[in-house]
């Protein structure tokens, strides 16, 4: 056995905890696509056995007049782990009417979730798609209102609205994100902190310019008038009101339309490496400055496109208690490594598990805090091995990575600019 060997098997017993997570971390940013797939199933496995336990603790110390097991000297469980899973299996796909919630869901956190992922991989860290959701929702309920009296109807007239109510949400988020990407180039204020608490400022500003001044008169609720029906993105498979496919359509488009720019443009180099490796990006020619604001108005708009989504298909109108799809798309986006095309089954991983929670609660006398808890498990374990992958491959763990060149035209090897925010395509 060689020297290398030797250390392999029995490294330095004076190594620090914090030496050996370093190496673990290392060995992870370098992981291969095959690793970090069989890592994600083994995460996924472990998180389906710590929920049935939290199940089964849950079952023993509650109260219910049918237990589904007794033991002798043990006690009785409420709640049966196994038809826990299977509801939250089946339910997603049955009855069919499910399918159609699970693929809404799909297409509004496929929204959210490249929203996030544009900015992480700009380096820029967008927690403030709520908030360009909510007003891009906004923006399109009111352009969509204003044009509809000029418009005829039938298809002609609803493709004109469809368009005007897009373009309005995506105006809307865009102005919204650039404003804290504004204040990190020119005022160096974390944004973070500027994007959460727009989230707030979001809100309040829908809120009071819907209960004050475009308030729907004939209801009680605060919301706006009703858009023409014509003008709804209508169901095509499902004889339901919640989904369309040309949606999803669109959202899949937009994931390979983000991809390519992303991976075959030079906006989309200037992103990564700005990402990556800001001062070296800037020392290239990039300007990091306008690229931080052009990321986050990128990022607000996909964002505000969501909002435009929810009310064209979902909703029919602005209304308060739009769902935190903003705070999804974070979850989705960590899952998916930012990579575009990961949020495809990142989201619809997520719709699933949110429409087969629902199921449990109908179905199932289990309370909806433990089928959180649940599904918030499932969640955790996938999401956290790829979020520290992030996190080694952002603090340069791993195999060495020389400078992305200075004429901005070269690429790092041992991972690419986008492997380093986690979103390599290995």
């Amino acid at each position: 056995m060689s020297d290398s060997d030797d250390e392999r098997a029995d490294p330095n017993p004076d190594d620090s905890w914090q030496d050996r997570a370093d190496r673990a971390l290392a060995r992870l940013v370098d992981a291969s696509a095959a690793e970090r797939i069989l890592i994600s199933l083994a995460a996924l496995v472990l998180s389906v056995v710590v929920g049935a336990l939290v199940i089964l603790v849950s079952g023993w110390v509650a109260t219910c007049e049918s237990p589904f097991f007794a033991a002798s000297g043990v006690g009785s469980f409420c709640y049966d782990p196994v038809a826990v899973y299977r509801v939250l299996l089946v339910g997603a796909v049955w009855p069919p009417y499910n399918v159609a919630i699970t693929l809404k869901e799909t297409t509004l956190l496929l929204f959210t979730g490249l929203a996030v992922a544009v900015s992480f991989r700009a380096g820029m860290f967008n927690i403030g798609t709520q908030g360009q959701l909510v007003l891009g929702a906004l923006g399109t309920a009111l352009a969509v209102l204003w044009v509809a009296p000029v418009v005829p109807a039938g298809i002609a007239g609803a493709l004109i609205l469809v368009s005007v109510g897009l373009l309005a949400g995506a105006l809307v988020g865009g102005i919204w994100g650039a404003i804290p990407g504004a204040l990190k180039a020119y005022a160096g204020a974390n944004e973070v902190i500027t994007t959460i608490m727009l989230n707030f400022v979001a809100s309040g500003i829908a809120f009071t310019l819907v209960s004050e001044v475009f308030k729907d008169p004939g209801s009680q609720t605060v919301q706006t008038r009703a858009i023409p029906a014509f003008a709804q993105l209508r169901p095509v498979f499902f004889n339901t009101t919640v989904f369309s496919m040309v949606a999803l359509v669109g959202a899949l488009v937009l994931a390979g339309g983000i991809y390519w720019m992303l991976n075959g443009t030079a906006f989309g180099y200037d992103l990564r490496t700005s990402g990556v490796q800001p001062e070296a990006a800037e020392y290239g020619g990039v300007d990091a400055k306008k690229t931080m604001v052009s990321s986050m108005a990128l990022s607000g708009a996909i964002g505000g496109i969501g909002g435009a989504v929810y009310v064209l298909m979902v909703a029919s109108r602005w209304r308060t208690g739009i769902p935190s799809l903003g705070f999804d798309g974070i979850t989705v986006s960590i899952l998916a490594g930012n990579n575009p095309l990961g949020v495809i089954p990142a989201a619809l991983l997520f719709g699933a598990l949110k429409t087969g929670s629902l199921a449990i609660e109908f179905q199932l006398s289990v309370p909806k805090q433990l089928v959180g808890v649940l599904r918030g498990l499932i969640i955790l374990f996938v999401a956290m091995p790829e979020f520290f992958r992030m996190v080694g491959a952002r603090f340069r763990f791993g195999d060495e990575r020389p400078s992305v060149a200075t004429d901005g035209a070269g690429e790092t090897t041992g991972g690419s600019a986008d492997g380093d925010q986690g979103g390599d395509d290995r």
